[in-house]
């Protein structure tokens, strides 16, 4: 075999790969939009080691996703923050055949944006804005290499007044 065959070859077989992984990510989700119009009689019973492939949505808190039976999933930081997620937006779970968690947002709620100043007490990162403390995540500070006194541009859901959380859009 020469050399140009074997490039072919790894060619196809990184097509094959794309098409079952495309495959098995469209079955999830028929799957799952089966279950959410016909209830949970029509799917079929799967066992603990076939949850792989599994696509879950639910609602972000401003660290965690919750489906709708309340169980939580954890938000990678650096995804929460590089993502500007806040409290309500919906988030897409793909749970991958080797056990990843792929995580996409899907329905951002309506956003607005403050100004504050960055403060730290607990071992957690804060924006004073509004005359209220938003809790911010540490990987957002890091990321804009934010430090305590800085003021911050910050994001919030609009119609949310009790939110916690809040995001980081940028260091003034």
């Amino acid at each position: 075999m020469d050399s140009s065959e074997i490039t072919l070859q790894e060619k196809q077989v990184k097509r094959l790969r794309a098409l079952l992984s495309d495959a098995e990510t469209n079955l999830a989700a028929a799957k799952e939009l089966l279950l959410s119009i016909a209830g949970d009689d029509e799917l079929p019973k799967r066992a603990p080691e076939e949850i792989a492939g599994k696509v879950i949505e639910g609602i972000f808190d401003g660290q965690t996703m919750h489906d709708q039976n309340g169980k939580s999933y954890p938000v990678p930081a650096n995804y929460a923050s590089k993502s500007k997620l806040v409290e309500g937006d919906v988030l897409k779970l793909t749970i991958a055949d080797d056990g990843s968690f792929i995580y996409k947002q899907i329905g951002p709620v309506a956003r607005r944006q403050l100004i504050g100043t960055l403060v730290q007490h607990d071992g957690a990162y804060y924006v004073e804005a509004s005359g209220k403390e938003f809790r911010v995540l540490l990987a957002s500070v890091t990321f804009f290499r934010a430090h305590v006194g800085d003021q911050v541009s910050i994001i919030i859901p609009e119609d949310n007044r009790d939110a916690e959380w809040a995001a980081v859009e940028a260091t003034l």
